[in-house]
């Protein structure tokens, strides 16, 4: 199976390796606004020397005597400095006046060592180098100097960072162990890897390893792997002889063990501490920067959740954050008036000018400059561009309940739960579709979401009266029975507890079901002999008036690994002791952006 679903994951990810190349004109490209210089450097990042190859963008009319603040920013995964995201921040910022710095991350484009997966002690480090660059003290290999950026102290540059994926989680990386790091915009990025790459939603299931992520993390494995094979003239520090070829052997034994038949195993929390360590999780109580978190709707591999728990923790330590969920994130493209990076305009998206007004706040300390509200959040029922944002000072509280009756229906009074119980099975394969996860962007078709009766149970609301919009993660208590599961649940491997998927799906009255932003809650569940909780991914969805809530749990899904060995389960409902739903609602949609 391990080999299958490599394989299979090498054919979805081949696209994804190629960039877009950006032609610099001799040393040195200019335009009437800024000119590009090509540098490259050697930073010393986790004990080696490493070449990193970067663009310099500088504006017009900025020296020694009319210095800049600086913007620095890095690729996502698989990408370079080249790829038209990227190049784009530097022309962005440079045409706004800001002394850019576009570098590819270690072990992509040009640069060299292995990719860490945005290691404190490696890749921010090598971004901390850059910014010694930024400030002055060091020079580029050709002897450039960049003596023209705004210093707040000798040392000390005037510098933001921004960037999408892997270039977001290392700006709070970067944040953690270099304080001079003034403002960050990271997009689309994680909290924690190990809940990206292996998931489990049950509040109590920390000590429970998740359920594997296959097809994202067998993806991004393989554009990693494959590297020197697709970039000619690798600099031989990206060559790891200790297991995998191409990342570094903490990584590579992640990758393996999660991906391993005998997976989860009493060993996996050592291998899973490795993706703890190098994620937000656990270094963001030293990250103090100004930081504007922006996170996509549509994104199955980081989603809303993520980007929920670092603003919560930076704002619980007193660091300044506020936080967008925009529309587009790796599950989906950009929504008609929403941010577009490659098009570097700022100024045309509400995203843009949330971006602009927050390095002009805190590079240019422009303290009249309002950066807008704590929280806002896209919303694709609304048609007019000027309007398709709200706004909040806070996240939706769950305000609304709903039971899970013996009958199937979700009701609103748990006086009306009907007394029964209902069964479903797994069976040896995945028998539940949610998505094929790298198909947003190899453009391969991808079947619409189904569950095979007698594998799934779902509870149906009745039609809505009103409009209703759901803001944030819903929450499911639920409660099982699987004696099959009980039996080995404690057998000290992990694999024999019980998994189960929950999920959401919109009811149209043709009876048309979709399910919203395709996304689902995979559940390891700690102990079937008590009541656990689910977490959903956070969304932003209007259910339309005469529409239906349904809530699902399901078997398998065949973006994940599944259960082990055959686990009936059965759900017993009474008005006294029943499952319950809760949905974050807006009501008041008065107040927008």
């Amino acid at each position: 199976m391990p080999g299958i679903r490599a394989a299979l994951a090498l054919a979805l990810t081949a696209p994804l390796t190629l960039t877009a190349p950006f032609a610099l004109a001799g040393r040195a490209a200019a335009t009437d606004r800024y000119t590009v210089t090509a540098l490259k450097f050697t930073v010393r990042a986790g004990g080696r020397d490493c070449a990193v190859d970067a663009d310099l963008y500088r504006p017009a009319g900025v020296d020694r005597a009319h210095p800049a603040p600086a913007v620095l920013a890095t690729n996502g995964f698989g990408g370079s400095k080249s790829d038209g995201s990227t190049d784009a921040i530097g022309r962005t910022f440079a045409r706004r006046g800001f002394v850019g710095l576009v570098y590819s991350g270690l072990g992509f484009g040009k640069s060299g060592c292995l990719i860490s997966l945005d290691d404190p002690d490696i890749d921010a480090a090598a971004a901390s180098g850059l910014v010694n660059f930024l400030a002055g003290t060091r020079a580029a290999a050709d002897g450039t100097r960049a003596d023209f950026v705004t210093l707040d102290a000798k040392g000390d540059p005037r510098v933001g960072m921004i960037g999408g994926s892997y270039g977001g989680a290392v700006q709070l990386a970067t944040a953690a162990v270099d304080h001079r790091v003034d403002a960050l915009v990271p997009m689309v990025t994680w909290h924690d890897l190990a809940y990206s790459l292996d998931p489990n939603n049950s509040v109590r299931g920390g000590s429970v390893p998740g359920v594997f992520k296959w097809q994202w993390t067998n993806g991004f494995y393989l554009m990693g792997e494959t590297q020197p094979l697709t970039v000619p003239g690798l600099d031989p520090t990206r060559i790891n002889s200790l297991g995998c070829v191409h990342f570094v052997s903490k990584a590579c034994a992640l990758i393996r063990t999660l991906n391993s038949g005998s997976y989860p195993a009493k060993v996996t929390a050592d291998v899973l501490g490795y993706a703890h360590s190098v994620s937000p999780v656990s270094y963001l109580h030293r990250v103090k920067a100004p930081t504007l978190l922006v996170q996509g709707q549509a994104d199955s591999l980081f989603n809303l959740n993520e980007a929920t728990a670092t603003y919560r923790t930076l704002k619980a330590q007193g660091t300044t954050a506020k936080m967008i969920w925009q529309s587009w994130g790796h599950s989906g493209g950009v929504a008609a008036g929403e941010l577009d990076l490659g098009q570097g305009d700022l100024e045309s998206s509400y995203v843009g000018r949330r971006i602009a007004a927050w390095f002009d706040r805190y590079l240019r300390k422009r303290t009249n400059v309002d950066t807008g509200p704590a929280f806002a959040y896209y919303r694709d029922w609304i048609a007019d561009p000027a309007r398709t944002y709200a706004t909040a000072d806070q996240l939706p509280p769950l305000d609304a309940k709903l039971y899970l009756s013996g009958d199937g229906k979700l009701v609103g009074d748990r006086a009306k739960v009907a007394r029964g119980s209902r069964e479903y099975t797994n069976r040896p394969v995945p028998t539940s579709h949610s998505e094929n996860s790298l198909s947003g962007m190899t453009g391969l078709p991808d079947p619409a979401p189904y569950d095979t009766r007698g594998t799934c149970l779902g509870w149906t609301g009745a039609p809505l009266t009103r409009t209703t919009d759901v803001v944030g993660a819903p929450r499911a208590t639920l409660k099982v029975v699987s004696p099959a599961a009980r039996r080995v649940q404690n057998s000290g491997d992990a694999a024999d507890n019980l998994v189960l998927f929950a999920k959401l799906y919109d009811l149209a009255p043709d009876g048309t079901g979709t399910l919203v932003h395709r996304l689902v809650a995979p559940v390891r569940v700690p102990d079937v002999t008590k009541s656990f909780t689910v977490t959903l991914p956070g969304i932003v969805h209007r259910f339309a008036k005469g529409h239906r809530l349904r809530f699902v749990i399901a078997a398998s899904d065949d973006a994940y690994t599944g259960n082990r060995g055959v686990k009936p389960v059965t759900v017993v409902s009474s008005p006294q002791d029943t499952g319950v739903l809760e949905l974050p609602v807006v009501e008041d949609e008065s107040h927008r952006a």
